[in-house]
């Protein structure tokens, strides 16, 4: 599928403020105790303001997603969200059955801020709650414990919002004792209806990816983190939950509209530190940190750090690994299958049950995404890794983070 040719329908805004930052984290986080909102909400109008004067936008009009994401956007608190809301219409027309979403930490999240936050007009609430178990939790960094993850997901599916997902976090080091099918039943038993689950991975930038590079860490085996994987799929497809890309699991109607943007290469807009755009084959990007964002912004300069205008080979890379990532594939009568030997691969990855063909159209099964990257580095594509940062359900990945 080609890039979308029309306006970005889709805005991801950045918050970056954490009360702690985890050890393997690698988003753009700033610590901060108290936020200072206001100041990011004026930087967050400069920004759309920016974008509002970019020729290739012609007006900010109906948006039909909209993603709060961080950091810990729930340090906003009901007031914060109220305020971020009156920016955003001031500038920007948001569509009548928008999907506006917001991340939420357990421990951050409680009826007051669900309450204004509904009320604000936030649709969609994602919980980082990541495990059920105190042990896994404390490793993490996390400051919720079991019960305050539970209740967090009782707080969000109790205030009326239209869908509420919860991330999980498996492939844990060994050493970290646990019971993951045990913490994936009790989220099953839940019943929200929408679950992302990601893969733990050691980024170089992080004290994780330090600790494993030291050897003071061992990330878990490849047949646990693959068990792990699996195990989730079946026990959530059990509670009705239709997975529908590598990494995210839905009841019907529940499927995030956000995700959707980006996995069919329309064009969305982003905004706050760190935040990436994609605009008909232009990827642009922001600066990375909150003290160059928010200098930038005081000093009345362009919040942009970068950009790039996709090649043929990029734009088909990306085409072929964002398309077998989701649950459409791609068609049977792609060009990329078309060579002797990727109708050799076909034959081979069907028989091993990493794929299917349905309605003409050629899907991986979750066998097959655990091994997304290895297919696609089997077909004849040329390009680079696929680029730029894409936000979604609490997790910012430049290739197939699961």
């Amino acid at each position: 599928m080609s890039a979308s040719a029309s306006g970005p329908r889709a805005l991801y805004v950045h918050f970056p403020f954490c009360t702690h930052h985890c050890h393997y984290c690698d988003f753009s986080v700033q610590r901060a105790a108290e936020p200072p909102v206001a100041e990011w909400l004026a930087a967050i109008a400069q920004d759309l303001d920016e974008w509002d004067r970019d020729p290739e936008i012609q007006g900010l009009i109906g948006l039909d997603s909209v993603y709060v994401g961080g950091g810990t956007p729930s340090l906003l608190r009901a007031d914060g969200m109220k305020s971020l809301r009156e920016v955003l219409d001031d500038r920007v027309t948001l569509s009548n059955a928008v999907e506006f979403t917001a991340e939420a930490n357990p421990v951050s999240f409680g009826p007051d801020t669900a309450r204004g936050w509904h009320e604000a007009g936030v649709t969609r609430v994602s919980l980082g709650v990541q495990s059920f178990a105190d042990g896994p939790l404390e490793w993490l960094g996390r400051l919720h414990d079991a019960n305050g993850a539970v209740r967090a997901v009782e707080t969000a599916l109790a205030a009326g919002f239209a869908s509420v997902n919860v991330d999980m976090l498996f492939g844990l080091p060994a050493s970290v004792v646990r019971d993951w099918d045990r913490e994936i039943r009790c989220l099953a038993d839940l019943d929200v209806p929408h679950v992302s689950t990601y893969g733990l991975t050691a980024e170089p930038r992080t004290p994780l990816g330090q600790w494993v590079d030291r050897g003071e860490v061992r990330l878990a085996e490849e047949s646990t983190y693959e068990a792990e994987y699996l195990a989730s799929t079946a026990v959530l497809a059990g509670a009705g939950l239709r997975q529908y890309d590598v990494s995210s699991f839905a009841l019907p109607g529940h499927e995030s509209r956000h995700n959707w943007h980006y996995w069919e290469r329309r064009s969305y807009l982003g905004v706050g530190p760190s935040a990436h755009s994609f605009l008909n084959l232009r990827r642009v990007w922001n600066v990375r940190t909150w003290d160059a964002y928010r200098r930038a912004a005081q000093t009345g300069g362009t919040l942009r750090e970068g950009s790039e205008v996709l090649s043929s080979q990029q734009t088909r890379l990306e085409e072929v690994w964002l398309g077998l990532r989701t649950r459409k594939g791609l068609p049977q009568t792609h060009p990329v299958w078309a060579t002797s030997r990727a109708r050799e691969n076909l034959d081979a990855w069907r028989e091993a049950g990493w794929l299917i063909e349905h309605e003409g159209r050629i899907l991986l099964t979750p066998a097959g995404w655990l091994r997304l990257d290895a297919v696609v580095g089997e077909l004849e594509l040329e390009g680079k890794t696929v680029g730029g940062e894409i936000e979604m359900e609490g997790c910012q990945t430049a290739a197939s983070r699961i």
